[in-house]
C-alpha cells in the first residue's frame, strides 16, 4: 500500500510543478502518476531492502499531450528514494534522451522542491581512449597497425595530415581541460572513421593499469554515476549491460528502478545485441592480417616463458581457421538456393533456413569453426593475462611500455574472435522444443567490391532474454510510450517482450479532442494498393489536389521505391513543393520545411517509416497527414519470417498475431504525426481502402485515436 508521507510527497512535487509552470493538472498525466506511484508501493522486500514479491512492471501506453515525462518522473523519483534504489531512465532516441537531461530533470528538481542527482550515462564508445589518441601520434608504424586490427571489415582512415591535426588538436584541448573526451562534447562534426580510432571496447582497455587511468574520460564519467540518484540512458547501454550479467555498466538491476520511455523499441532492442553476423571473405582477410601482425611483432622481440609460447600457438590456429573458413564458403554455397535480384550495381540474394534448422553439414561445420575460434580466443585471453601482469611489473623480461602498446591490440582480436565464437555457437545448438526458433540465414552479394557470403542468426523473439535478464531481476519498471497496445489489447507487446502477465497494463487516454481536432478521410479509390503499379498512378492523380489544402503536409509511404515513383511522375509545378527525405539529412529536411512554412510557402515532405515516428511539427508545420497505404512491414524480412513460419507450425495465425497488431501500431503512429498541441488542427488521408472492405482493416481502423471519419463510397 502506498504509504501516506509518500502519496504526500507526490501531490505536494505535483502541484508545485504544475503551479510553477502556470499549469492545470491534466487527467492522464495525473492518472499515470496514481499508477506509478501504486504499483512501485505493492513491492514487499525482506530486511535489507531486497524484493521478495514478484517482478513488479507496469506498462503505460500514453496518448500524444499527456505529459508522459512529468508522469513518470515525479513519482518514481519519490518512490525510488524511499527505497534507496537507483532510477534509470532509458529512451530509444537521443532526442528524448537529452530533452530529459537536460530539460525536464533540471526543471523538476527547480520547481518542486525535490531533492536528487542526477548524470547521463554512455557507451565506452562515445568516449576518446586518451591512450590510444596518443599513441596515433607517437608513431605512424604503430598507426598502421591501429588500422588493421581496430577497424571494421572494410574499413579505412587516411593518414594525411589534417586527420594528424584533428587528433593533436583533441589531445591539447583534453590536456587543457578545454574538452571532456568524449564525442558529443567535441565542437566541430566528426566522422565514423574518424572517431573510431580514437575509441576502445572492454577488451582492449586495460583499466587502472593504463598510464592515462586517472585521465581517463570514461573511466571519471563511471565514477560519477556511482554517486547520483537518477541515471538518464538509453536502451542499447541498457542492453549491453544485461549482455554482460547486470551491474557491469549501470547499477545492478536489483537495486534499480527501471523507466523505458519509448518502450516499444525495447524489444527490437534486446534482440539486435543477442544478433550476430560474419562476412565469410572479410573475416578471412582480417585473420590474415592478424596473423601478419603477430608474426612482426614476433620477428621484432623476444618474449620469454608461457607469453612467447603462447603467441607461437597463435599463427597455426590463425591459419587453420583461415582454411576452415573457404572450405565453409564452398560448403554453403552447396546447401543454399540463391536467386540473385539487383540491387544499386550489385547482385543480392538471400537465403533462410526453414524453420531455422541448418543441415547437419553445416553443423558439423560449425562446431568445428566453433572449436577452432575458441582455440585462438583462448591463446589470446592467456596472452591479455600476461600482458596484464606485465603492465604491472610483475613479468620480467616484458617491457612495460611494449605490453601497453600490445594489450589493446590483441585485445581487438579477443573482441573479433568472441564475435565469432557466438555466431557458430549459434549454429550449433537446437532450438528448445516449443519454442520460438532462432532466425538462420545466409546473404549473398557480389559488386564494385567482389563476391561475400554472410551469415546471420538472430532470436526470433527477446521475450525470454528479457523476462530472465530483466523484468526478473530488477527492483521495478515502467514501460511507457504512446503506442504499446494494439487492437486495443497488449498481446503482442507481450509477445515481443516477455513483460509477465501479471504486470499492470494501462492505457492512459491523450487529452487532445481528437473528434473535433481531426478528420480522418478515406477517399474513394477503386484500385487495390496490392497492385503496385495500379495504385502508384492513383496517387500520382491525386497527390496535387491532396497537397494543395493546407500550407504544411507529410505524405508517408511504405515503399522507397513507390515513393520516388510517385514523385518522378509529378509535374514539376508540384515537385516545387514537395521536399524528399532521400535528398536530405533528416534535420536539413526538417529545417527546410520549417523555413519554407515560416515564408509563408507551401511544402510538403514525403517521407519513409522513418518519418512516421518522432518528429515534431506543431500546428500549420504539418496541418494534413497522408497516408499512402496501411504499412503493412516487408515481407521478406528473415527474423520475422521465421517467427511467422513458427507461428504457423503451432497452428497460429501469425497474420493476425504479428502482421495486422504491427500494420496498426505503425498507422497510429503515423496519424500521431498530426496532433502535436491541444490548439492543432487537421486532417489525415488515408489512400487505402482495405481499412473499410477488408475484416482486418476495420479492427486496424478501430484502432486509431476517435478522430471524426469521412468514408467516402466508391460509385
Amino acid at each position: 500500500m502506498l504509504e501516506q508521507s509518500h502519496k504526500q510527497a507526490i501531490q505536494k512535487a505535483y502541484s508545485a510543478f504544475l503551479d510553477s509552470q502556470s499549469l492545470k493538472a491534466r487527467k492522464g498525466q495525473k492518472q499515470m502518476i496514481a499508477e506509478i506511484a501504486r504499483q512501485l508501493a505493492t513491492i514487499v522486500t525482506d530486511n535489507e531492502g531486497r524484493r521478495t514479491s514478484g517482478p513488479s512492471i507496469t506498462v503505460i501506453e500514453a496518448g500524444t499531450g499527456t505529459g508522459k515525462t512529468v508522469g513518470y518522473l515525479i513519482p518514481s523519483v519519490v518512490m525510488a528514494q524511499a527505497a534507496s534504489k537507483s532510477l534509470v531512465i532509458s529512451t530509444a532516441t537521443v532526442t528524448l534522451q537529452e530533452q530529459v537531461i537536460s530539460k525536464d530533470l533540471p526543471a523538476i528538481k527547480k520547481h518542486t522542491g525535490l531533492d536528487f542527482s542526477f548524470a547521463l550515462a554512455k557507451g565506452r564508445g562515445r568516449y576518446a581512449c586518451i591512450s590510444k589518441l596518443d599513441r596515433l601520434l607517437q608513431e605512424e608504424k604503430q598507426t598502421e597497425s591501429l588500422v588493421d586490427l581496430f577497424a571494421n571489415e572494410g574499413f579505412s582512415i587516411d593518414h594525411d595530415s589534417r586527420a594528424r591535426a584533428l587528433y593533436q588538436d583533441m589531445l591539447e584541448q583534453f590536456a587543457a581541460s578545454r574538452w571532456e573526451g568524449d564525442r558529443d562534447s567535441w565542437p566541430d562534426a566528426l566522422e565514423d572513421s574518424q572517431w573510431r580510432m580514437i575509441t576502445t571496447d572492454h577488451a582492449q582497455c586495460s583499466g587502472r593499469r593504463c598510464g592515462y587511468f586517472r585521465q581517463c574520460p570514461f573511466f571519471k564519467a563511471r565514477g560519477d554515476l556511482e554517486q547520483v540518484d537518477i541515471i538518464v540512458t538509453n536502451h542499447d547501454l541498457v542492453m549491453a549491460d544485461l549482455v554482460l550479467g547486470g551491474g557491469a555498466i549501470l547499477p545492478t538491476p536489483k537495486d534499480c528502478i527501471y523507466i523505458f520511455d519509448e518502450g516499444h523499441h525495447l524489444p527490437d532492442k534486446a534482440i539486435n545485441h543477442f544478433a550476430c553476423q560474419s562476412r565469410l571473405k572479410g573475416t578471412a582477410s582480417w585473420l590474415e592480417k592478424a596473423g601478419k601482425y603477430l608474426r612482426k611483432v614476433l620477428a621484432q622481440n623476444t618474449f620469454p616463458g608461457e607469453l612467447g609460447e603462447r603467441m607461437e600457438q597463435v599463427q597455426p590456429a590463425i591459419e587453420g581457421l583461415i582454411t576452415a573458413l573457404s572450405h565453409t564458403r564452398e560448403l554453403l554455397h552447396s546447401v543454399a538456393h540463391f536467386e540473385p535480384k539487383s540491387q544499386g550495381e550489385s547482385q543480392v540474394a538471400v537465403y533462410r533456413f526453414p524453420n531455422g534448422v541448418v543441415p547437419e553439414a553445416v553443423v558439423a561445420q560449425a562446431r568445428l569453426l566453433l572449436a577452432g575460434f575458441n582455440k585462438a580466443t583462448g591463446l589470446l585471453e592467456k596472452i591479455t593475462r600476461v600482458l596484464n601482469d606485465a603492465m604491472n611489473d610483475d613479468m620480467p623480461g616484458i617491457d612495460r611500455m611494449r605490453a601497453e602498446h600490445l594489450y589493446p591490440e590483441v585485445g581487438a582480436m579477443v573482441t573479433r574472435l568472441q564475435g565469432q565464437c557466438q555466431l557458430w555457437h549459434s549454429y550449433t545448438i537446437i532450438d528448445k522444443e516449443g519454442g520460438p526458433p532462432h532466425a538462420r540465414w545466409l546473404k549473398w552479394s557480389e559488386g564494385t567490391f567482389g563476391e561475400e557470403l554472410e551469415i546471420f542468426s538472430s532470436p526470433t523473439l527477446s521475450a525470454e532474454t528479457l523476462h530472465s535478464s530483466l523484468w526478473s531481476q530488477c527492483y521495478g519498471a515502467v514501460v511507457t510510450s504512446a503506442t504499446l497496445a494494439s487492437l486495443g489489447n497488449f498481446n503482442r507487446y507481450q509477445m515481443r517482450s516477455g513483460v509477465p502477465s501479471e504486470s499492470r497494463f494501462v492505457v492512459v487516454p491523450s487529452p487532445f479532442a481528437h473528434g473535433s481536432a481531426a478528420q480522418l478521410i478515406v477517399p474513394a479509390m477503386a484500385v487495390d494498393p496490392r497492385k503496385q503499379e495500379e495504385h502508384t498512378e492513383a496517387l500520382v492523380a491525386c497527390v496535387p489536389a491532396l497537397i494543395s489544402h493546407s500550407q504544411g503536409a507529410l505524405m508517408l509511404f511504405s515503399s522507397r521505391r513507390q515513393m520516388n515513383d510517385v514523385y518522378g511522375r509529378l509535374p514539376a509545378s508540384v515537385q516545387e513543393q514537395i521536399l524528399l527525405q532521400d535528398d536530405y539529412s533528416r534535420q536539413e529536411l526538417l529545417s527546410r520545411h520549417r523555413a519554407l512554412i515560416d515564408a509563408d510557402k507551401p511544402s510538403t515532405l514525403f517521407g519513409l517509416a522513418s518519418l512516421a515516428e518522432g518528429i515534431d511539427l506543431p500546428g500549420r508545420y504539418c496541418e494534413h497527414v497522408i497516408i499512402a497505404r496501411i504499412p503493412f512491414a516487408v515481407p521478406d524480412d528473415p527474423v520475422e519470417a521465421a517467427l511467422a513460419e513458427w507461428l504457423e507450425a503451432e497452428g497460429r495465425n501469425p497474420f493476425m498475431e504479428i502482421t495486422v497488431p504491427d500494420a496498426a501500431i505503425r498507422l497510429v503512429q503515423a496519424c500521431g504525426r498530426l496532433l502535436r498541441k491541444e490548439s492543432d488542427t487537421g486532417q489525415i488521408t488515408l489512400l487505402d481502402r482495405r481499412v473499410v472492405t477488408q475484416r482486418y482493416g476495420k479492427m486496424i481502423l478501430n484502432s486509431l485515436p476517435p478522430f471524426a471519419r469521412q468514408i467516402e463510397p466508391v460509385r
